[in-house]
């Protein structure tokens, strides 16, 4: 099969994972401090100037399919069989799919200034973000006719997706302005690899049982980057054929009771791509034959694949990425009086800024000398419960953190991977994976105050600073 049960939202479930990670939130990890500008990456008198993952990718992977769709796409893809027992025929029933990949494969940070606390950084990383809706009727077509009752049904195929891939280099710098605020700042160039856009508006088709066939009538717009025949390795490469640029902002504010607000936006950017692009308008009708037949899904995408193409004009056009908005509160309190144990909880609101999505999220992470496990919950706007886990051991100059987001789901689709062909799969609230890995080592001089600094400059106030105590007039 050419791509994994795709019909109209081509929708891939090896690649195409969406979600957002929490459990890094004030970790103060490199990880961290790329993600939330703001955040600090060192410890002065205890970690060393230099920080950097040493090319280990540090990453995020996550997936959720939300619809009665769940217990066909799971048995056709570890049963290698269809169950369209869940499907609703012409009822209007959706489903949802979001996914996300985000890899840094390089990191590195540098302390450049105590006065000032200033951190500079460069980082190299690849995302993939999509996200859509398809009909229950798109993934029971799949399986023929068998589940239409009916010969002739209108706008049961009007779905909608959109999926891009891209290579985001950046350049971030981080700065304590006075006790109480700190600014964070990360400046990105883009490098766009792959767009694709469906927008089916409406959709007819009519089946011919008789001759195991039926015609197909779908309209709407498609937008879609050129590369020529199938993706290969060397399309992923680094090229400027695509550019785009994006900024993300934080912000730190701590109170006197020791409180600390933190907002960000976060990937406020766009990618052109280049004028070998394609995009148009279709609305056209074609046949489908051989549904009863072993490569019907093959003929499925075929026929929608030649409609959808079918008025496509070489044209540029820009996107956005998948930026957001998020706004945190975070407190520290000590277990024991020994002050061993460690509770950090963040309250955590996100909001993409160019599509419907809202988030909230309660990290808890429990740390106990270099050892830290946090629990996290989130609920969005989809009604979705989510409970993650993290391990994570943590020094001033080494980290190591791994975990999930979707324990729950996780767990179940590695089982289901286990077990496959030995059981039957019945819808579930939704069905999703998640799953994170990290790692960064400081070396070179130890970050030592400017009493006793031996090795490294104590450095003078950063750029903002300077300013902000010639507007506010606080400096001596």
């Amino acid at each position: 099969m050419k791509k994994i049960l795709l019909v109209f939202l081509l929708l891939s479930f090896s690649v195409k994972i969406f979600g957002q990670q929490f459990s890094q939130y004030n970790t103060g990890s490199l990880y961290d401090s790329f993600e939330n500008p703001s955040q600090k990456a060192f410890i002065t008198d205890s970690s060393k100037q230099f920080a950097s993952n040493f090319l280990v990718p540090n990453f995020n992977a996550n997936f959720f399919i939300l619809g009665n769709a769940q217990a066909t796409l799971k048995n056709r893809a570890f049963n290698n069989k269809y169950d369209n027992s869940a499907l609703l025929i012409n009822q209007g029933k959706y489903n949802h799919v979001n996914a996300n990949v985000n890899a840094y494969v390089i990191m590195f940070k540098m302390f450049s200034s105590l006065n000032g606390d200033v951190e500079l950084g460069f980082a190299a990383q690849t995302k993939m973000e999509g996200k859509g809706i398809f009909t229950d009727e798109s993934i029971a077509l799949l399986n023929g006719s068998g589940s239409f009752s009916g010969t002739d049904y209108s706008n049961i195929f009007n779905n909608n997706f959109h999926f891009q891939s891209y290579h985001q280099i950046s350049f971030t710098y981080k700065e304590k302005i006075n006790k109480q605020f700190t600014f964070g700042a990360k400046l990105s160039a883009l490098l766009g690899i792959q767009y694709e856009e469906l927008n089916i508006k409406s959709s007819q088709i009519v089946f011919d049982k008789a001759n195991d066939s039926a015609i197909l009538g779908l309209n709407g717009t498609y937008y879609t980057n050129y590369i020529p025949g199938h993706l290969t390795p060397r399309d992923y490469l680094p090229n400027f054929r695509n550019p785009g640029a994006a900024i993300s902002l934080g912000a730190t504010f701590r109170t006197e009771d020791s409180f600390y607000i933190q907002g960000n936006i976060k990937d406020l950017g766009f990618i052109h791509w280049s004028s070998r692009s394609h995009a148009g308008a279709f609305n056209d009708i074609t046949t489908i034959n051989g549904l009863s037949e072993k490569g019907r899904e093959d003929s499925v995408y075929n026929a929608v694949s030649k409609i959808i193409h079918g008025n496509a004009v070489q044209t540029s056009f820009n996107t956005p990425i998948d930026g957001r908005a998020e706004l945190s509160v975070h407190k520290k309190f000590w277990i024991d009086d020994n002050k061993t144990f460690q509770y950090l909880p963040t309250l955590i609101a996100s909001k993409e800024l160019f599509y419907p999505g809202f988030t909230g999220a309660l990290v808890n992470p429990f740390q106990y000398k270099k050892y830290t496990l946090t629990l996290t919950t989130t609920y969005d706007d989809l009604k979705l419960f989510n409970l993650g886990a993290q391990f994570m051991v943590q020094t001033p100059n080494f980290e190591f953190y791994i975990g999930s987001d979707k324990v729950a789901q996780t767990g179940s689709l590695i089982h289901s991977q286990l077990s496959k062909g030995s059981q039957s799969f019945q819808n579930s609230g939704f069905t999703g994976a998640d799953f994170f890995l990290g790692f960064s080592l400081k070396l070179g001089p130890v970050i030592e105050h400017p009493m006793n600094a031996s090795t490294i400059p104590t450095g003078e106030k950063g750029f903002l600073g300077r300013l902000w105590g010639r507007i506010f007039k606080t400096d001596n």
